[in-house]
């Protein structure tokens, strides 16, 4: 694995590798082994994600200030990992401080989509997706505010799971959002996630198992899910119920409401710049970065530090007032659950399924702006479909469906009720299995 970490070097996938650190770690695990120790990821390389510390492996949160910094605890899910066995191959390349969908990164490369190097990987866990979709390591993790997960794990095509917010341990990592933020997890399959996610919550008890999807209750919700989707994504969208149908789940229709799309997006958004500053700043001052939130603010990329500086900044003309932030976390925000919430309950589904983003990759070079069916769009568009699941704070895992005929993967997402976590994953290892294996990428 550090010699395709080297040979793909080029995908800009981590930002750090202490290969001598690896190998010793790997060495500890074969003698664990030869021991007689068993451990649920004994000898398991991990992608960690360069917004979660790690103790004595440099943790730069993507940003040129802490270019050199070297925390001396581990974050708690890194911490797990550890404790199951599991080893830290390397810090996965992000957005710089978690803001953005592309992957794009000044100081430390564009991560590069596997499946093709000229398009985006998708963010901000960009590295984290790009590696395990390249086979550098079987997992990766990763963090999700808006879709920072299931973003790229759509476009790279790979599984990523995104919790129920608050249910896996958020410290050492650094925030965006307390009420939005959840780290999570990319593998290969969803019965890894699984695996990972028994590992980091340590729930005890059986796991739900289903044997197949006969009885399976899936809720679609066109007009607020299909009204931008390319075509090709409509198709496989479309093909994807046909499966799931064929293989024994009810597939139904149903309306969440004019204005639901306009409010999870308003109210999504304007939470997560709101609560950035005080986030960040309290996270740097209680882990002891050598850095503070006016340092960083100070060294961002042009086009971040001006959304800073619009919508994070208080001084800024975009910052969302003291009653505004009351009247989305009291008002709309509730409302945004109860309608999500009105799914599983009032309608009895077991999840809600659309097209994780509205397309494909688009290219590195139009990153910013592009189009959708002749509409044209910002890279804020590739979060459309997330935002709702981020707002609500319920559980969604993407798994792909396959490729579009450039060659680009397409995902498809399932979201479950609020902590019916380990439920809306056996769904989803079920679903896994109608949709083809996408192809081994032979240029690497």
């Amino acid at each position: 694995m550090l010699s395709r970490a080297r040979r793909l070097s080029g995908l800009n996938s981590f930002i750090t590798i202490d290969e001598s650190a690896v190998l010793a770690a790997a060495v500890e695990a074969d003698n664990a082994r030869a021991a007689g120790i068993v451990a649920p990821l004994l000898g398991v390389p991990v992608g960690v994600k360069d917004s979660y510390q790690t103790r004595g492996l440099r943790t730069t949160l993507g940003v040129k200030t802490l270019a050199q910094f070297v925390p001396e605890t581990d974050a708690d899910v890194v911490a797990a990992i550890k404790a199951a066995g599991g080893l830290v191959f390397g810090k996965n390349n992000l957005v710089e401080m978690s803001f953005g969908l592309t992957g794009h990164n000044q100081h430390h490369g564009q991560v590069k989509n596997p499946h093709a190097p000229d398009h985006v990987s998708g963010g901000s866990s960009s590295g984290s997706a790009a590696a395990v979709a390249a086979g550098i390591v079987p997992a990766a993790l990763g963090g999700d505010t808006v879709g920072s997960i299931r973003v790229p794990a759509s476009l790279c095509g790979v599984v990523g799971f995104k919790p129920t917010t608050g249910r896996w341990p958020r410290d050492g990592v650094a925030p965006i959002s307390h009420t939005l933020d959840t780290t999570g997890v990319f593998a290969r399959t969803v019965e890894d996630c699984m695996v990972v996610d028994q590992v980091v919550t340590n729930e005890a008890g059986s796991q739900p198992h289903r044997s197949d999807l006969k009885g399976a209750r899936l809720a679609y919700a066109p007009r607020q899910y299909l009204d931008l989707v390319d075509a090709e994504t409509m198709a496989q969208f479309e093909d994807a119920l046909l499966r799931l149908r064929d293989a024994g789940a009810e597939v139904e229709e149903v309306d969440l409401g004019d204005d639901f799309s306009e409010m999870a997006g308003r109210v999504t958004w304007d939470i997560f710049f709101r609560e950035t500053k005080e986030g960040v700043s309290e996270f740097l001052r209680r882990n002891e970065f050598p850095a503070s939130f006016e340092e960083i603010y100070r060294d961002l990329k042009p086009q971040l530090k001006d959304v800073w500086g619009h919508l994070v900044l208080p001084s800024g003309p975009g910052h969302l007032t003291e009653d505004a932030y009351r009247s989305a976390m009291s008002v709309d925000r509730p409302e945004i659950q109860r309608r999500l919430g009105d799914v599983f309950t009032l309608g009895g589904f077991d999840a809600l399924v659309f097209p994780t983003t509205p397309s494909a990759a688009p290219s590195i070079d139009q990153q910013w702006k592009f189009t959708i069916s002749g509409v044209e769009v910002d890279d804020l568009v590739l979060a459309k479909n997330t935002v709702p699941t981020s707002g609500a704070g319920i559980p969604g895992v993407s798994i792909p469906t396959g490729l579009n005929r450039s060659g680009l993967p397409i995902g498809i997402e399932f979201d479950g009720a609020h902590g019916h976590d380990r439920k809306l994953l056996d769904l989803a290892r079920q679903a896994e299995s109608v949709f083809e294996p996408l192809p081994a990428l032979l240029s690497h």
